[in-house]
């Protein structure tokens, strides 16, 4: 199984040092709407965009081993001091959770701790892909994660699969650095190339 080819990009926000590992598209063309007025698109996604692309929609779990490999390939090139893998937790309930489920092999190959419990989401709001102002965005966030005793004095490793306008990783760090975590590094598997 050959390596993944990516292109790590650094995202800056609260925490202590930030890279999402690709962008998430080379390109997406307009192409015209379907039979039921919806907008179509040719859409081309880097290596890593394609994969986590059918992991996330095609429920193709046989990716996850490249997509883990890569990640660990990084941190561990980074030299990040990890004390715990936690998985921001993911916007919409799904049966099949790739975040956590990445995470989860992530923290396992590094061989570090993981828990989905140290933040967890206590507050329903609306998917933020619909959503384009970062203001509009942040104040749907607030209070939105409880995080608990798990983080205190410990490095972490905040894991996303996808990052945007980073107002979700920011308000997931903000109460983790509350809460008395020593270092946050924050990791994204890919980016959107627009802010929105």
């Amino acid at each position: 199984m050959d390596a993944i080819k990516i292109s790590p990009k650094v995202i800056k926000g609260k925490w202590t040092d930030g890279f999402a590992l690709d962008y998430h598209t080379v390109s997406s063309e307009y192409i015209g709407d379907d039979e039921y007025g919806h907008p179509q698109y040719d859409t081309k996604r880097t290596e890593l965009g394609e994969l986590l692309y059918r992991l996330k929609y095609h429920h193709d779990q046989s990716v996850a081993e490249m997509i883990v490999r890569a990640t660990v390939d990084f941190v561990t090139s980074e030299a990040w001091r990890v004390d715990l893998v936690i998985p921001v937790p993911p916007s919409r309930k799904r049966k099949f959770q790739p975040v956590i489920a990445l995470a989860e092999q992530v923290a396992e190959r590094l061989q570090k701790p993981f828990s989905d419990s140290a933040v967890t989401k206590v507050k329903d709001i609306p998917e933020l892909k619909n959503i384009y102002d970062y203001n509009e965005r942040t104040k749907l966030l607030a209070r939105a994660f409880r995080v608990n005793s798990e983080v205190k004095g410990r490095n972490m490793l905040l894991f996303d699969d996808l990052y945007r306008s980073g107002a979700t990783m920011n308000a997931v760090c903000s109460q983790i650095t509350a809460a008395g975590s020593a270092k946050v590094f924050a990791l994204a598997l890919t980016m959107t190339r627009s802010k929105r």
